[in-house]
């Protein structure tokens, strides 16, 4: 899934991803295990929007230190969630995730053509979503917004691309 170099600022938080998982573990009862070690310390070294297809072809391959098995990868990656470290969403018929945890509220843009979102934060949106809210006594607890479209960098492809009928 490609990315938009230009992603929004981190926000503060009191600990690590790794520590809040370790915590979400501990009270669940369940082992940190080398694993999840691996995995959370790989998802969390760069911010990326990924499906656990693209995060499997990223990690080493069976028989390789550090391999971690694919159904590991869902079962770790519902852990995430379960934790408020990633966020999941439907795009195109399968499960994305974003990071959560550290990152500011924020909405998408989804190129259809190369598949490239990039993430935006708009106070008029968020007051314009406030308004609808008081209008309909509502009482929002989150949102997520995404736009679907062609980006710059397609839309001057396209233009340049010639029709065979245009040549002549």
């Amino acid at each position: 899934m490609k990315q938009d170099t230009d992603s929004l600022p981190p926000v503060e938080v009191a600990l690590t991803p790794q520590e809040r998982f370790e915590e979400y573990l501990q009270a669940k009862g369940m082992r940190n295990t080398e694993q999840r070690r691996i995995l959370i310390d790989h998802v969390f070294s760069h911010h990326d929007h990924f499906d656990a297809d693209s995060l499997m072809d990223q990690l080493p391959s069976k028989g390789s230190k550090g391999y971690v098995s694919r159904p590991t990868v869902y079962r770790t990656l519902n852990e995430f969630v379960d934790a408020g470290l990633l966020r999941r969403f439907e795009l195109d018929g399968r499960s994305v995730y974003e990071h959560d945890y550290g990152y500011p509220d924020h909405d998408h843009l989804h190129c259809t053509s190369c598949q490239k979102l990039i993430e935006f934060q708009s106070e008029a949106l968020t007051k314009a979503l406030e308004s609808v809210a008081a209008e309909q006594r509502f009482r929002v607890s989150g949102h997520r917004l995404i736009v679907s479209g062609i980006c710059d960098e397609c839309s001057r492809a396209r233009r340049r691309t010639k029709r065979k009928q245009d040549l002549i």
